[in-house]
């Protein structure tokens, strides 16, 4: 077996992975305040899609299967579609920082939604871990305080879990198609289903043209372009395709982590003490449901 085809190469992948998904939300926070929002999410796939298109010839060979459109199609709509959405509402709406918290809940909604359709094993205690995690995001969102760049925090929170919702059927359907294609190409599947996707949200009355060039903003839109959506989704493709679902996102829990230290290095965003008690209410959740003797099965 090649150092690729073992789980250090995966978790190395979904590590960068996480690391480059945590930083997109200070940079979205900064790019928002340059371009409108759908102006920012089409360029990034944009991007994304043109650097494919350099390097489209080498997928060729696929091993497609009859009615597969539908699951690549579903799978790139939940992921970068609707979920960048959701992402993009919520970050006008609340903090970068408890936006990252609020990812904490994904793994266990994976985990609950690989139980069901993928026959993964799911315990009590996974369970009982989800509930806790629910309840402090919930007080995270309650104890949230308006500000400047957070002016409806409840809100903005609640958006960011219905993108977590869409980030579950993501990665459920594309576990269920890893077996079969490769990671790269569900990556450019995305990136030119989101492109499609975002292209008639520009013409909608409520987005703002660019008024001009801006280096700072179009810089940003590069990179979530090259490096949180191929280097972010490709790595993580890669690591999914490797290891079951549920332990593969067990790698968003660091995410939160991740994202309050980029918010407050970049952003110089703090929460208050109630909200860090609800951070860690939400990772020992999180903790607690990750039960070894079902990921070993």
């Amino acid at each position: 077996m090649t150092f690729q085809d073992g789980k250090p190469f995966a978790f190395i992948a979904l590590m960068s992975a996480v690391l480059l998904w945590a930083s997109s939300f200070p940079v979205l926070k900064l790019a928002f305040e340059v371009y409108d929002p759908m102006v920012v999410i089409f360029g990034r796939m944009f991007v994304a899609s043109c650097c494919f298109l350099l390097v489209i010839r080498n997928f060729r060979s696929i091993d497609y299967r009859k009615g597969d459109w539908k699951k690549l199609l579903f799978m790139a709509v939940c992921e970068p579609g609707l979920y960048f959405v959701f992402e993009a509402m919520a970050v006008e709406n609340t903090e970068a920082s408890q936006a990252g918290m609020i990812c904490a809940m994904l793994p266990l909604m994976v985990a609950v939604g690989a139980r069901f359709c993928l026959k993964e094993p799911f315990s009590r205690k996974t369970a009982m871990g989800f509930g806790l995690a629910v309840v402090g995001a919930i007080i995270l969102s309650l104890a949230a305080e308006a500000k400047g760049n957070a002016p409806n925090p409840m809100l903005g929170n609640f958006l960011e879990f219905m993108a977590m919702v869409c980030a579950t059927g993501y990665m459920i359907t594309l576990k269920n198609l890893s077996s079969r294609y490769s990671p790269w190409f569900l990556t450019m599947v995305q990136a030119f289903v989101g492109t499609i996707f975002f292209f008639p949200l520009l013409f909608l009355p409520g987005t703002a043209p660019p008024a001009g060039f801006d280096l700072f903003g179009a810089g940003a839109i590069l990179y979530l372009g090259v490096f949180v959506t191929i280097g972010g989704y490709g790595l993580y493709n890669v690591g999914m395709s490797k290891i079951p679902a549920a332990q593969a996102s067990a790698f968003i829990n660091l995410i939160p982590v991740f994202t309050l230290l980029l918010s407050w290095i970049i952003l110089g965003e703090t929460l208050n003490p109630t909200q860090y008690a609800a951070c860690a209410l939400v990772l020992v959740g999180v903790w607690y449901s990750q039960d070894n003797s079902a990921k070993n099965n």
